[in-house]
């Protein structure tokens, strides 16, 4: 996502590399030593921050230590918005990019910071900066019309871990998940049977898989509820720590969100275009299990 927005932003004038890619979950990604020559080769590094990177926060210290601009896009962002999860102990939820009028705030970041390291072509960052926050805001618009739509007694969103607390909040949508904030730690068999208990009492329709998290937990879930007598479906694959495949819509910050707004309101009981705002997105066929997991 934080490659997305620096690749909008710098336009011709950037030669953008992502350390992480399609399914990559960032709580557990261990930095390579490429990753550290391409961080000392770059003019300018961005992160997102907020310890989302937490294995690659040490790698930014120490580019930073050299001289390298270094930026969390996030920084900007201030205490009163962000989330304070329980079991992070004063840490905040890095989730931010889930609302998109904060993920719009990071935007500036980047345009200041390009800004200030080639001053002769600010104004050219500035103006993309401005056009891509014009097509956030009305992204940000198609979601909460999108997500409105859903029966308030259907309106629960049910995921492997809890990266949706700022769509939650957002686009008002109660959430729940098998596992925390982080997914560096492994769902206990009574937070499975509580969701189940939970899903079959309020006869919730649809749970869904996330692209860079083993669904795992969520096959267990399908099959709680199976047992409780409650048929739950999958109601599709969200992109939540990682988009789609590059060159792809989804793989657009953009079309993340498109796809996820899609996707829930649908599974859910309301109203959205099978593909998408833009037409863009392909239709999912309808799913009564999860997939098999494709992550180690």
């Amino acid at each position: 996502m934080v490659t997305d927005i620096v690749s909008v932003v710098s336009g011709d004038r950037g030669n953008v590399r992502g350390l992480m890619g399609e399914g990559v979950d960032p709580h557990l990604y261990k930095p390579t030593r490429n990753d550290q020559s391409m961080l000392l080769g770059a003019d300018l590094v961005f992160f997102s921050g907020l310890k989302l990177e937490g294995r690659l926060e040490d790698t930014f210290a120490s580019v930073r230590r050299t001289g390298k601009p270094v930026h969390a896009v996030t920084h900007k962002l201030g205490e009163p918005f962000l989330l304070h999860p329980p079991e992070f102990e004063g840490h905040f939820d890095p989730h931010v990019w889930m609302d998109i009028t904060a993920w719009s705030q990071c935007v500036d970041v980047v345009a200041d910071a390009m800004a200030a390291h080639d001053p002769e072509h600010a104004d050219d960052y500035r103006r993309r900066a401005d056009d891509y926050q014009l097509q956030l805001a009305e992204m940000d618009d198609y979601v909460r019309q999108s997500i409105s739509t859903i029966p308030k007694k259907r309106r629960w969103l049910v995921t492997a871990h809890d990266a949706f607390g700022y769509f939650s909040r957002a686009y008002k949508i109660p959430t729940r998940s098998v596992q925390g904030i982080s997914t560096d730690s492994e769902a206990a068999v009574d937070d499975i049977n509580q969701l189940v208990s939970f899903i079959t009492e309020r006869k919730i329709a649809a749970i869904f898989v996330e692209s860079s998290v083993n669904p795992k937990n969520i096959t267990a879930i399908v099959e709680g509820c199976k047992q409780a007598n409650w048929d739950v479906r999958i109601g599709g694959k969200l992109f939540s720590d990682a988009m789609g495949a590059p060159g792809s819509y989804t793989g657009t910050y953009l079309g993340m969100m498109d796809h996820n707004a899609t996707t829930i309101t649908r599974a859910l009981g309301g109203t959205a275009p099978e593909t998408g705002k833009h037409g863009k997105l392909k239709p999912q066929l309808e799913t009564r299990e999860a997939p098999e997991s494709t992550i180690p």
